[in-house]
């Protein structure tokens, strides 16, 4: 009677408690800055995917706990390392500079993980424009989405990489697109835009010395920030966008100037956001009663007000996001949420 070969354990599918199959693994490069630390900070609670590992910026640093994580996520941060990074994630997180994005993104998509990216590298589609703002990457690997959950969920599910938005273009465009949707957008639209300090990511600078920005109000990259390549290129029409910083730790408020079709009443202006954000799980519309920046703050939502002069034809809109959460980490785990095709709130509320 032939003797059955024995068991090798490793061969034995994964299964999770009770038999079930086991959870995603993410990871996420660049933890160690501002938005990664809130990625490990959502994901380390994540009720859906485990986190298998955080690793720095840079294949040279020094392993280092985070203090702000203690009993959140106990582990170090440990150096940037591609073969480790491939080997322990099915969905590898981005939070690192373009340059760095450009490079290590590609090389995990051959290998078959998944990439959201939170960095611009992938974000501009014209090849001139990106050589321009992005040039570090050349071409925009197959699978690429631009990922603004409220609008692109269907390409998003299916995507190899998801590019996802500033924080910037994503409170203008969630504020603009369904106006523009409708055809009640004429003219010029101006984007007024204020970000908190932390914006302008970890690595100091004398524009966010403490003693520069505090008790100040600056307007920079006037006429020559990238994010606005990036809300043209979604909008698909002309804005001028003025950035400034103001002396916060986090935060984005944005006043939007747009000039309205004859006749545009703001019945008409408040059905387009309605009727685009019914069943937005992270849009909040406020009206007449305008929104400010405390209400959302260490949150993933974006709230829109807007008051229309119908007599002049033209509408203000403000919109408001915290720059680290919807602007950037939590707009990731938003999209990893599609992508595994669970409930868009899932570890974030």
């Amino acid at each position: 009677m032939a003797v059955a070969a024995p068991v090798n354990e490793n061969d034995k599918p994964q299964t999770g408690a009770a038999g079930r199959p086991p959870k995603p693994r993410v990871a996420v490069a660049g933890a160690s800055g501002y938005a990664g630390q809130e990625l490990v900070r959502i994901l380390a609670r994540h009720p859906a995917v485990t986190l298998t590992a955080a690793m720095s910026s840079g294949a040279s640093s020094t392993p280092r706990p985070m203090p702000a994580l203690a009993r959140i996520w106990d582990r170090e941060v440990t150096p940037l390392d591609i073969d480790q990074l491939s080997a322990s994630a099915d969905i590898v997180f981005l939070a690192l500079p373009e340059a760095a994005s450009a490079e290590i993104a590609p090389k995990l998509l051959e290998r078959g993980v998944r990439v959201i990216d939170l960095s611009g590298a992938f974000r501009i589609r014209d090849a001139s424009d990106r050589r321009r703002w992005y040039p570090a990457t050349a071409t925009l690997p197959p699978g690429t989405i631009y990922g603004l959950p409220e609008r692109d969920a269907a390409a998003i599910k299916d995507a190899r990489l998801v590019s996802c938005p500033g924080c910037y273009p994503t409170a203008a465009l969630l504020a603009l697109q369904p106006l523009a949707d409708a055809g009640l957008l004429e003219g010029t639209v101006i984007v007024d835009a204020k970000s908190g300090i932390s914006g302008a990511g970890k690595a100091p600078s004398d524009r966010t010395h403490f003693s520069e920005n505090h008790g100040s109000v600056a307007a920079y990259g006037v006429f020559s920030h990238r994010h606005n390549a990036e809300i043209e290129q979604e909008l698909k029409r002309e804005v001028t966008f003025v950035p400034h910083l103001v002396p916060l730790d986090r935060g984005i408020l944005e006043t939007i100037y747009v000039s309205l079709g004859k006749g545009t009443t703001e019945a008409q202006v408040a059905g387009a956001l309605e009727d685009a954000y019914r069943d937005a799980a992270f849009v909040r519309l406020t009206g007449a009663a305008l929104p400010e920046i405390k209400h959302v703050a260490h949150s993933n939502f974006c709230d829109i007000g807007w008051k229309v002069d119908e007599g002049r034809h033209r509408a203000a809109l403000i919109a408001v996001l915290d720059n680290l959460v919807k602007g950037a980490a939590g707009q990731a785990v938003q999209n990893l949420n599609i992508v595994l095709g669970l409930d868009e709130r899932t570890g974030l509320l």
